[in-house]
């Protein structure tokens, strides 16, 4: 499993290049709408392509959950869950926060993360049974044990709205016992940072697969905990998501829960 994370996360850096080289010369008539805020450009496409090929000749009976849709492919056992570019809307900005993420499963369980972080060229990995690292070193979550010293991350609800009115309560709550909240566009690299403790928690609703198992898995293996906003484990499929360091995640799920029941 180390030897197959370290050739994936060098797959991963090939393709940021791509991305990165792309970014120059990226113009927004290249730029396709899926749904409400919900862009792709040939970029994302591409990408994605280029990752599927690449994890289909290291791991050949894999299949793919892949948000572009390159592979249908399903594996008997594994399955490689991908996002080619997480913070797509930054990209197309020319805003500087954007990763590549991918997770491996096995039997439905995830056993493998890698988030590389295209613009700081930081790569976050961890597969079972190891640590989490950040290219080459060990990390971990922050030690922070209360909501008052903690710097959250989150993401705001872009086409669904049903659940707006919890959403916004729940975000005063934090600006008035936090010490802020911050918004980066990519929930991928909001995993990340968690993970290394820039950041001691993030929830977010309406995720995807390809958007959180990543990131979800490192947090885990960097001594974190992640749930569902009812305190379970249907985070990767249930689009809801409460990821945080140990000390303090009781205090930070237990406010989630206040407001969305």
């Amino acid at each position: 499993m180390q030897k197959l994370c370290q050739d994936v996360c060098l797959l991963t850096k090939k393709v940021g290049v791509f991305i990165k080289e792309q970014q120059e010369q990226f113009s927004s008539a290249k730029i396709e709408v899926k749904g409400k805020n919900d862009f792709v450009s040939y970029v994302d496409k591409t990408a994605e392509k280029k990752l599927v090929e690449g994890l289909s000749t290291l791991l050949p009976e894999a299949g793919f959950i892949a948000e572009e849709g390159t592979s249908t492919k399903k594996g008997e056992h594994y399955n490689w869950i991908i996002d080619p570019l997480d913070g797509t809307t930054n990209f197309i900005h020319g805003l500087p926060c954007f990763a590549i993420s991918i997770a491996l499963m096995r039997d439905n369980r995830l056993v493998m993360g890698i988030i590389y972080e295209i613009n700081l060229d930081e790569c976050f990995y961890a597969w079972e049974g190891s640590k989490a690292y950040l290219n080459g070193k060990e990390i971990s979550v922050s030690a922070n044990s209360t909501l008052a010293s903690s710097l959250l991350a989150t993401g705001f609800p872009y086409y669904d709205y049903q659940r707006m009115d919890e959403y916004m309560e729940l975000f005063k709550y934090f600006m008035k016992n936090t010490r802020g909240l911050r918004r980066l566009g990519s929930a991928a690299t909001d995993l990340a940072y968690v993970a290394c403790g820039r950041f001691e928690g993030f929830y977010e609703y309406s995720l995807q697969p390809w958007d959180v198992a990543a990131g979800a898995f490192i947090v885990q293996q960097a001594g974190g905990k992640v749930t569902d906003f009812k305190g379970g484990d249907g985070y990767i499929f249930g689009k809801e998501i409460v990821a945080g360091n140990a000390a303090s995640f009781e205090e930070f799920l237990g406010a989630v829960q206040k407001f969305f029941n």
